[in-house]
């Protein structure tokens, strides 16, 4: 997924439309994200010893990970992610309108030459 936690986002399509808020929680399988402050619901717990008070709790509820858009550090506009290889051989996430890292996914790894040399 080109979405990991800690990304900071815009919301494209839907109520929250325009919106900013951080990656809380990415789920890979389903391809859903949580974001901060962004597709709250209400939800109506009764009072117990954990909540004494009871009411309504507002919690973020998960998007689909389409819905959004990664934030360009250089820019600071939406952006699409795409994924390269250094010259090292080490893998990094990169923004595609401005071509800044994203981060690292993978470190570099070991060629089959070095491992024969060994």
């Amino acid at each position: 997924m080109h979405i990991k936690v800690d990304d900071t986002v815009e919301i494209t399509v839907g109520d929250d439309r325009g919106e900013r808020g951080k990656v809380l929680s990415v789920n890979g399988k389903v391809g859903k994200i949580v974001v901060e402050g962004v597709n709250r619901v209400y939800k109506h717990v009764r009072r117990s010893q954990r909540n004494p008070q009871g009411g309504r709790l507002s919690k973020e509820m998960p998007i689909d990970a389409s819905n959004v858009m990664v934030i360009c550090p250089k820019t600071n506009k939406p952006t699409r992610v795409g994924y390269r290889y250094l010259d090292d051989g080490s893998k990094e996430r990169y923004a595609k309108c401005s071509g800044v890292s994203l981060g690292t996914v993978s470190p570099a790894k070991e060629t089959r030459e070095e491992k024969e040399k060994s």
